[in-house]
């Protein structure tokens, strides 16, 4: 055992951290939306202002699908004659075409840098719900306008159809159709493992994958990029339950140390930080580092621990969640009085003024 592990007791953590950013979002607001697109991969959600090139709305158009797994198996090679095949959007582009997401020119062009405009980008959408061109008879622009706006995709975006999509258009279409219906009648974010909860939204809690990793313990002087495995200048970041950036997930770090979990392929890191001062306050989630001074049991239970308590935190008690963290911390698990841990938990209000805190991960150390 060398301190870190991944198990179920990580999976909770990550819906914990997922599900507190989003429990005071206003339905469908904006704010929640951004963050679903973001932590699904379909698109950066960084530079909202910038237009959208057509070669990036067709890697958005492949994140959103399920093409999304196999796009680096397909073989990138010059479909257009403005697209080689080194092209970052090379694969994206050829799938995209294939399927009639989007068309190119005449002469054999794409035009990939040329800005998407909404009337471009509408076919893609439909074509991702099912629909194909025998589905609007006579004037199929004219048609396809109609459908969506039938099917509400363009809520929160208000453009006419040959206006310029820029990233924040784009965040608010792909949730429209997370949302949306598909031809055959099913909700579309159920092509990617998605739910939508009871006022139709997006349920981010159905995010979390079994792609996440960690914990990892991040000292004040180390750096965040030798713990993850993609550029951290395009990740979107969680700092104790919270919508984040780097550079404050860096001041945390400074301050002691953050305890992280990551998930390559939405390129999204959720942080704990080390409140530095032992006093644990003014976060919903926290990482507090300590030495094992007693482990308790409860009446009907004595084979299975209930609470902890470290000895820097004189008699607080740290209640363990589930079975995983349960047996670590039992007389068959690893962790003993005396042992030096770092409890991830999350942090709530009682009713009688006192907070309590629930373990949901932990590391050795």
């Amino acid at each position: 055992m060398n301190g870190y592990r991944l198990a179920a007791g990580v999976t909770a953590a990550a819906v914990f951290v997922m599900g507190m950013p989003f429990a005071a979002e206003a339905s469908g607001s904006y704010e929640l939306r951004r963050k679903v697109i973001g932590l699904s991969g379909i698109m950066s959600v960084t530079g909202e202002n910038e237009a959208v090139s057509r070669g990036e709305y067709a890697q958005m158009l492949v994140n959103a699908s399920t093409y999304k797994s196999v796009a680096l198996q397909v073989n990138a090679t010059a479909v257009f004659a403005d697209v080689p095949a080194q092209s970052p959007y090379a694969s994206a582009i050829r799938i995209a075409a294939e399927n009639q997401w989007m068309s190119g020119y005449l002469g054999g062009v794409f035009r990939p840098d040329q800005q998407i405009t909404l009337q471009e980008a509408i076919r893609g959408i439909l074509a991702l719900l099912g629909y194909t061109d025998e589905d609007f008879s006579g004037n199929q622009i004219n048609g396809r306008w109609a459908k969506y706006n039938y099917l509400e995709l363009g809520d929160n975006i208000g453009k006419e159809p040959l206006e310029v999509l820029t990233k924040s258009d784009c965040i608010n279409l792909f949730y429209n159709l997370l949302c949306a219906e598909t031809s055959a009648g099913s909700d579309y974010c159920t092509v990617l493992g998605y739910e939508l909860s009871a006022d139709g939204e997006v349920n981010p809690l159905t995010i979390a994958d079994n792609d996440l990793k960690g914990p990892k313990v991040v000292k004040k002087n180390y750096s965040l990029d030798d713990y993850i495995p993609f550029k951290v200048s395009e990740a979107t970041f969680y700092l104790d339950g919270q919508i984040s950036d780097l550079q404050r997930v860096k001041q945390a770090k400074s301050e002691g140390f953050v305890v992280i979990y990551y998930n390559t392929n939405t390129k999204t890191v959720w942080a704990y930080s080390n409140d530095g001062e032992n006093e644990l306050t003014g976060s919903a989630m926290v990482a507090v580092k300590g030495e094992i001074s007693g482990i308790f049991y409860s009446s009907s239970s004595v084979m299975t621990p209930s609470t902890v308590t470290l000895e820097e935190y004189g008699d607080i008690e740290f209640r363990l969640k589930d079975s995983d963290v349960q047996f670590a911390f039992s007389i068959y698990g690893e962790m003993q009085v005396g042992d030096g841990v770092i409890l991830i938990c999350e942090r709530s209000g009682g009713t009688d003024g006192v907070d309590s805190y629930t373990v949901t991960d932990y590391i050795e150390y």
